[in-house]
């Protein structure tokens, strides 16, 4: 179990693994959308370390937690000839608001 950053209680039994991740030499506040989706990459091929962190096996889908709470993503991989291929990786992202302003164009640019 942890906190996380918003004070919500994160259980380790709603999570299969826990992540953190640098981004541009800083701790990320959540999580990439491109780790996330290597994440779940990593975690649809057998006997990978996110996979065998994640609980091992098959997985079309892995849970993680971060410092914002958590996020579940999905991947498909398939395995020809002794070579593994993601042939599918799933997320959501949630909207947020990046900006709000006023313009002020002068009255005589019309």
């Amino acid at each position: 179990d942890y906190t996380a950053s918003s004070g919500k209680t994160v259980n380790a039994a709603d999570i299969d693994l826990l992540v953190r991740a640098l981004s541009m030499g800083k701790l990320h506040h959540a999580m990439m959308g491109t780790a996330s989706v290597a994440i779940a990459a990593a975690a649809a091929v057998p006997g990978t370390l996110v996979n065998l962190a994640a609980g091992g096996g098959t997985r079309n889908e892995v849970r993680f937690g971060h410092p914002s709470g958590t996020l579940r993503v999905g991947a498909a991989a398939e395995c020809s000839d002794g070579i593994w291929a993601v042939k599918k990786a799933v997320m959501s992202r949630s909207a947020r608001v990046i900006m709000e302003g006023r313009v002020r164009v002068p009255e005589d640019c019309f």
